[in-house]
């Protein structure tokens, strides 16, 4: 007879013992459990003894997460919480150098679970290890050890980092401004620093005000990953707490110091892989630069300034000084003010004052920023730009002055300028890191690409629009190629010519769009419920082989992974932690089980109970758009498994798999894509060998039937 549903058969085992094979009855208390585990191997003082998971994290059995343990489950007897967290504290005052160490040790490897870091906490577990940091007699693996169990022990949110003391946070800023360090000891030391700017303001000034920006750099240019990945990250938190004003001449004093450089040289062509933290870290770090450019974006060209009608005068004068001296000469006031509107027309403005045109935010004066620029670095291009169009038919001139603004727009809205930094992008430009003043170059190369595309499309002032568009698509095609230098942007963005978009536009509509003839819709209509499944059987498959997430805190750290995967039966969700850059473990190994049988529901985006906790949607709107959870039976309880996807398609395949699962249909855009991708090779396939035939719209008409069916045979008559 099958035992009843609330008992599962489990292995217990315990170190110098035979393991027991039992019946867990989860309805039965875990103490009396405990208990008769014990009195098996005639242990005396089951209270001083807990159940742990065998694998993993071997993470405490509790009331609360007893529901975890399956069929086949392996537990072990051990210590309990409370009295570990006693002989551990214990051991931390021990006289013994190498006692000391070895508390520290099991202690790192406890501190992930919740049950013990509850219990350690309790007793002032922090505080004495804050006295270790804080004393720092052993400047080596003690003092790691010591830094690495604190920092775990703080990211279960139980105590705010706000309460950290002010002594405390020097000490460990004393850490990282130190010489001669013990290699395990600063990054983790920059670690628990970047926590304490990302989650106290307070604390946050008291880091930046003594950790000079100097002694960043140079961790940055020690050759330790890990190092340069810690220091980045506390240089970003630092940046990301400053204010405006600050962030610019922090930023401004980077510059100076050649960090830009550094990062281009020894970073980005290391010749060890960039991690997904690094490239985080840069992306944030690129975002903050061109965000420095936000306020010249949002503020109007003010028609009273002085020093912003200079500028439009030079940028005239630029370009017409010559034609404007000869023609300008004794000429009254009234004739050279017509003379200057003149000019400023043939400029590419679309009035004659210019300061209407630059009223518009964005762009603003960084318009303004860019035509100088372009002008003062690039003469010879700037009057060939103006000239050239100034001598064409009126029709078919390339306004600089609108064409200017408007390409400023558009660069702005493609490196997301004054936006906020996202919580996970990594996509950032090698290119950025590869120029100083990479805005102001790009649109330089970008509005001679603009005045080339003009002249393939033989455009005129109706179809700026049109060219705009065009222009984009190049831009936006070429980044995507992430170019590692200006230079190498410049060529691949010349080489999209119009005609070649337009042959990609084509292709790619030919991928995209069939035939819209009757036969052939009615025909991919009898396609598909072949072809999803087909879809489905892939998510599946997708899911049996399983997918690295990463854990996203409250302070934005990345540096956690875990891996879930479907059983090959498709009946349990395995999952579990796993080691950053270790590769993907065995579903066998995984500790954790989530029987697909209890799942409730699918929940994404922003019903997604761990993005309603994480602030306004402005600021993770790409962290929405990632996240999804399985609501699932926990006892009499409802709880929930939180996933961050790591990228757009990985949501979509997961979300896709676990509708699947519940016989839900997938409404995801992948599969949209996937459907109409197999949907059109079928059809190709299926219509080889109509090939140049035309097919009509309607099918022939049925002709009528014949008057006698004399033709007909017999069968019935027996042949003589």
């Amino acid at each position: 007879m099958a035992p009843p549903r609330d008992v599962v058969k489990i292995a217990v085992q315990m170190r110098d013992a035979i393991p027991q094979l039992i019946q867990l009855d989860q309805a039965k208390p875990l103490a009396a459990v405990v208990k008769e585990v014990c009195d098996a191997w005639s242990l005396a003082h089951s209270e001083r003894y807990a159940l742990q998971f065998a694998d993993g994290h071997r993470r405490y059995i509790t009331e609360n997460n007893r529901t975890e343990i399956k069929n086949g489950s392996i537990l072990c007897l051990s210590t309990a919480p409370d009295l570990e967290a006693e002989q551990l504290l214990g051991g931390l005052q021990s006289g013994s150098h190498e006692g000391r160490r070895e508390a520290l040790r099991h202690f790192v490897l406890l501190a992930p679970d919740m049950t013990f870091a509850q219990e350690v906490i309790s007793r002032d577990g922090l505080q004495r290890l804050g006295i270790i940091i804080e004393d720092g007699d052993d400047l080596g693996e003690v003092l790691a050890l010591a830094l690495k169990a604190f920092l775990e022990l703080m990211e279960h949110g139980v105590v705010s980092w706000e309460t950290l003391s002010i002594p405390f946070v020097r000490k460990v800023v004393c850490y990282v401004n130190m010489n001669l360090m013990d290699a395990s000891v600063q990054p983790l030391a920059l670690g628990l620093l970047e926590s304490v700017t990302l989650s106290s303001p307070a604390l946050g000034q008291l880091v930046k005000s003594e950790v000079p920006l100097d002694r960043l750099l140079v961790h940055l240019q020690v050759m330790n990953q890990q190092l340069q990945t810690k220091a980045m990250a506390l240089l970003t938190a630092l940046l990301q707490g400053a204010s405006p004003t600050e962030r610019k001449h922090m930023l401004d004093y980077l510059w100076q110091r050649n960090l830009r450089q550094f990062i281009y040289k020894n970073i980005i062509h290391s010749a060890a892989p960039l991690g997904d933290e690094m490239a985080h870290h840069l992306y944030v770090l690129q975002s903050l630069t061109l965000g420095l450019l936000e306020p010249r974006m949002r503020t109007p060209l003010d028609p009273y300034s002085q020093e912003q009608r200079e500028q439009l005068q030079a940028l005239r004068q630029a370009a017409f000084e010559p034609e404007g001296e000869s023609l300008g000469a004794g000429l009254n006031a009234d004739r050279r003010r017509s003379l200057c509107a003149r000019e400023f027309r043939k400029l590419g403005f679309s009035n004659s004052n210019p300061a209407q045109d630059l009223e518009h935010v964005p762009p603003g004066l960084l318009a303004l920023d860019n035509m100088l620029y372009f002008s003062r670095h690039a003469p010879s291009a700037y009057s060939r730009f103006v000239l050239e169009n100034s001598s064409r038919e009126d029709k078919h001139e390339c306004p600089f002055a609108r064409s200017s603004i408007q390409l400023t727009v558009l660069l702005c809205e493609l490196l997301r300028v004054g936006e906020p930094c996202s919580e996970t992008a990594q996509d950032f430009s090698p290119m950025f890191f590869g120029q100083d003043q990479s805005f102001h170059e790009l649109f330089c190369v970008s509005i001679q690409l603009l005045n080339k595309t003009w002249k393939e499309m033989r455009a005129t002032q109706e179809d700026f629009d049109k060219v705009m568009q065009v222009v984009r698509e190049q831009l936006a095609r070429t980044l995507a190629l992430k170019p590692s230098s200006l230079e190498l942007f410049r060529t691949k963005v010349n080489a999209l010519t119009y005609g070649e978009v337009l042959r990609l536009r084509q292709t790619e509509r030919l991928h995209q769009e069939g035939t819209l003839a009757p036969p052939i819709l009615e025909l991919r209509e009898k396609l598909k419920p072949e072809l999803m499944s087909l879809i489905r059987q892939q998510r599946l498959l997708r899911l049996c082989e399983g997918t690295l997430f990463r854990k996203i805190s409250s302070r934005r750290r990345q540096d956690k992974l875990w891996f879930c995967c479907l059983s090959p039966n498709h009946k349990v969700l395995q999952y579990g932690d796993v080691e950053d850059n270790a590769s993907p473990p065995a579903p066998e190994s995984l500790p954790e089980q989530l029987p697909v049988a209890d799942i409730r529901a699918l929940l994404t985006g922003k019903d997604c109970p761990h993005i309603r906790d994480k602030g306004s949607v402005k600021q993770n709107k790409d962290l929405y758009e990632l996240a999804f959870t399985i609501s699932y039976d926990h006892g009499e309880e409802e709880a929930y498994l939180n996933f961050i996807a790591p990228s757009k398609r990985e949501f979509h395949l997961w979300t896709d798999g676990l509708s699947t699962l519940l016989g839900s249909p997938m409404g995801s855009e992948q599969t949209r894509l996937d459907l109409e991708q197999l949907l059109t090779m079928e059809t190709k396939l299926r219509l080889l060998e109509l090939e140049n035939v035309p097919i009509p719209e309607q099918p022939p008409p049925i002709p009528p039937p014949p008057t006698n069916f004399n033709f007909c045979y017999d069968c019935s008559i027996a042949e003589p």
